[in-house]
């Protein structure tokens, strides 16, 4: 699950990807999923450093979104993680607080999780997708439009687990606070070809108000999207 991040100041690329570790623990469910990190002048230079974010049993993360550097200069990155409550499994969104890019985070503040929301779309897995530019869609100060994948609530059979839908939806981020202040109430995308996942990962502005989000469907094949800032703001409070 690569992704890439070039910085403006210094020009450096940096490359954050999953980095899972078998737990042999075999009283916690979790395996341990790093947030590895390489850096360099471009991708046939870098070098592996410590990973962003080490797990442990009780905290993982990946699927980062990179956010602005808000007023005290830090950035308050979003993160994929996990929760197990009564053996049920969630996919939460986190802060990842980055004080330099170059150097590990720290594990900061759960921000969604799906339990305490009731949304139907989002109900047992959340993991934050792009951020998308002001340029592109303004909310406001500090505030960005960004895209959240989110999949259905499992359903248990006696001893199966049934997972449902990945869909796409959107969401609303305070990077200055590092505070998520509205995930939208219904999927923004479903494909029409998908069997269960829809997982957008990808955002390229190519006209003011225009853009294109690519989402692979099914672990199968890559999808561009044509999104346009006029009809989103209507799906927007």
């Amino acid at each position: 699950d690569p992704d890439i991040f070039i910085d403006d100041k210094t020009g450096l690329t940096h490359l954050y990807f999953t980095m899972p570790l078998l737990n042999k623990d075999k009283t916690n469910e979790l395996s341990l999923i790093h947030l590895g990190h390489a850096v360099g002048k471009n991708l046939n230079s870098l070098a592996m450093t410590m990973p962003a974010l080490r797990a442990d049993t009780k905290n993982t993360a990946k699927e980062v979104s990179i956010a602005p550097v808000n007023s005290k200069g830090i950035r308050y990155n979003l993160i994929e993680s996990s929760s197990v409550e009564n053996k049920i499994w969630y996919s939460t969104v986190r802060v990842g607080i980055a004080e330099s890019m170059d150097n590990p985070w720290q594990f900061g503040e759960t921000v969604f999780h799906p339990k305490e929301h009731g949304i139907a779309w989002i109900g047992g897995h959340a993991s934050p997708g792009p951020l998308l530019p002001r340029s592109f869609i303004d909310v406001g100060e500090s505030k960005l439009v960004g895209i959240m994948n989110g999949r259905e609530a499992n359903k248990h059979a006696g001893n199966k687990i049934l997972y449902g839908m990945f869909s796409v939806g959107l969401f609303i981020y305070d990077y200055e606070n590092g505070k998520i202040d509205w995930v939208s109430p219904e999927p923004f995308i479903q494909d029409s070809e998908a069997k269960t996942i829809t997982f957008a990962s990808q955002f390229v502005e190519t006209k003011p108000g225009e853009g294109i989000l690519y989402a692979h469907v099914d672990d199968s094949f890559v999808r561009a999207y044509s999104l346009y800032a006029k009809g989103m703001r209507e799906l927007i409070p």
